[in-house]
C-alpha cells in the first residue's frame, strides 16, 4: 500500500548517474522533495514523464522543490539516459537490493519486478505531504504535484 500524507518519509541513500550517493535527509530543512518513482528508463511513458518534469524543473526550483527520479535501473543506465535525453535532475538507482526504496514507500511491483509509477511530495521536515499512484501505462503529469505544493505553502 502506498504511503499516505502525514507519514514520515523513509530515508534512503541511492546512487545518482555519476555513481555518487544521494540521501533524502540531505534535503531536510532546505527543500521540499518530489520523488518520481517510475518503472524504467527508455520506456515510452517513462521517457515522456521524465522529459515533462525535466522541462518544468525551473518551476519547481522557484517552489523550493527538488526533483528526484527513482527506478530499478542501474546508475550506468541512468547516466546514459540522462545524457541522451538531457534530463535536468537526478535519477537515482533503486538497483540493489532491487526495489528496496520503492518497497518502503509501498510502490514496488513484485509481480513485474520494477517500481510502480508514483509521485510523492515530501516537505522540508521529511513528512509526506502528498502521494499519488498512477497506472504504469499513464503519465500522471505534474498538475497534482503543483497543486500539492500550493497547498503546502498555505
Amino acid at each position: 500500500m502506498i504511503l499516505q500524507k502525514d507519514t514520515k518519509a523513509p530515508d534512503f541513500q541511492l546512487l545518482n548517474p555519476d555513481g555518487k550517493p544521494v540521501a533524502l535527509k540531505d534535503y531536510y530543512q532546505k527543500k521540499n522533495v518530489i520523488l518520481i518513482f517510475y518503472p524504467a528508463d527508455w520506456s515510452p511513458v517513462c521517457g515522456d514523464e521524465i522529459a515533462l518534469f525535466s522541462e518544468m524543473k525551473s518551476i519547481f526550483d522557484k517552489e523550493e522543490a527538488v526533483l528526484l527520479g527513482i527506478s530499478v535501473d542501474s546508475f550506468f543506465c541512468h547516466k546514459a539516459f540522462t545524457d541522451d535525453r538531457k534530463v535536468h535532475f537526478q535519477l537515482l538507482a533503486d538497483f540493489e537490493p532491487k526495489g528496496d526504496v520503492a518497497k518502503k514507500y509501498g510502490v514496488y511491483n513484485d509481480q513485474a519486478g520494477y517500481d510502480s509509477r508514483a509521485l510523492f511530495l515530501i516537505d522540508k521536515q521529511g513528512q509526506i505531504a502528498w502521494s499519488f499512484l498512477s497506472p504504469d501505462e499513464i503519465n500522471p503529469g505534474a498538475d497534482g504535484v503543483l497543486d500539492a505544493l500550493e497547498k503546502l505553502k498555505s
